[in-house]
């Protein structure tokens, strides 16, 4: 009877609250340790030494960040973005480029590693640059000293970022562990292994979970080179503008080349060209070729409203050499 069931002891009503009106809402969980003390939710980790609670909830299924570098242009990479949504649908995902050259491992690392380095720790970031798909190299999670995660084909694409992050602790993938029989194309481990796993790392799985720990492929980005007054640099890549970047920090530049508004030399083989060191595009009148700091930090060759990949006909990964100009050069 309604008499009786109001006699037994319930929860209070919300503040607010009338008899009669809705019910309450379910008693909270009793306290799990010491009388009167809310129970606080588990933090995930794993034994990773690094590990740090504040790190953890970066990385947390509520809100996960998952940056995208690739070689496979949008409409692949639209249906990766497709599963790993499917997966988690939470995520935070972000485009870094869809439009790496080509197979091109040095410029995907490149790219990766000064570009992904910017997110915040515990973000995981897949990069498929991957002229080895459906062979038997390994698919690797490659867990960073601070939470971060990357995953990608073990071709050395994944390092440069790894070690800059610091400590990185490499596993290889096992397929069915993560998609269990279903099929995986031969073709687009992106769409069907890569992006299922980042969806599967972004709600809480641990990569020793997904994987067994391995010795991924050493991989560097080229060193320059330089001397007294002269520098031997590699191109690391070519932006949507046709500016030309090399591995040379642009302060290492101005001390041994020299300071804005003098002359540089780009030779490449027997061709010198006669360069400005600017500090500013604006700085270049059309046509002019000069040397600035690229938004990466490093030494960048470009044309006042031109292409200098085209004009120069310098290819990704070639070799040029910097140096002082004493007088006008020309081809």
């Amino acid at each position: 009877m309604p008499e009786k069931r109001a006699a037994v002891e319930a929860p209070p009503l919300p503040k607010g609250l009338v008899q009669g009106g809705d019910p309450p809402p379910p008693p909270p969980p009793p306290p799990s340790k010491g009388k009167g003390a809310a129970a606080l939710p588990p933090v995930p980790s794993h034994d990773h030494p690094h590990t740090h609670p504040e790190i953890a909830s970066l990385g947390s299924p509520a809100a996960p960040i998952i940056t995208l570098t690739t070689d496979i242009g949008w409409a692949y990479a639209a249906q990766m973005k497709g599963v790993l949504l499917r997966g988690s649908p939470s995520a935070r995902i972000v485009d870094i480029t869809h439009a790496v050259s080509n197979h091109s491992v040095l410029e995907g690392a490149f790219l990766l590693r000064y570009s992904a380095a910017q997110f915040p720790p515990g973000s995981i970031h897949v990069c498929v640059v991957d002229p080895g798909v459906g062979s038997a190299r390994k698919a690797l999670i490659v867990r960073s000293r601070d939470g971060s995660l990357m995953v990608g084909p073990d071709n050395g694409v994944l390092m440069p970022l790894a070690r800059y992050l610091g400590d990185p602790e490499a596993f290889q993938i096992q397929r069915e562990r993560v998609v269990g029989r279903g099929a995986v194309s031969a073709t687009f481990e992106g769409r069907d292994l890569f992006a299922p796993t980042a969806a599967l790392l972004s709600m809480g799985h641990p990569p020793e979970e997904l994987g067994t720990p391995t010795k991924p492929l050493s991989f560097q980005l080229p060193q320059p080179h330089s001397g007294p007054g002269s520098a031997e640099v590699s191109v690391l890549h070519i932006d949507t503008f046709g500016n030309v970047i090399t591995n040379l920090p642009f302060d290492e530049f101005v001390d041994k080349i020299g300071p804005f508004g003098t002359h540089a030399l780009v030779q490449e083989g027997a061709r010198q060209l006669r360069a400005t060191v600017a500090r500013t595009y604006g700085d270049l009148a059309e046509g002019c070729l000069g040397i600035l700091g690229s938004s990466f930090g490093l030494a960048e060759i470009a044309i006042g409203h031109g292409r200098a990949d085209q004009v120069l006909s310098i290819r990704l990964g070639a070799r040029l050499h910097l140096k002082p100009s004493e007088q006008d050069w020309r081809e």
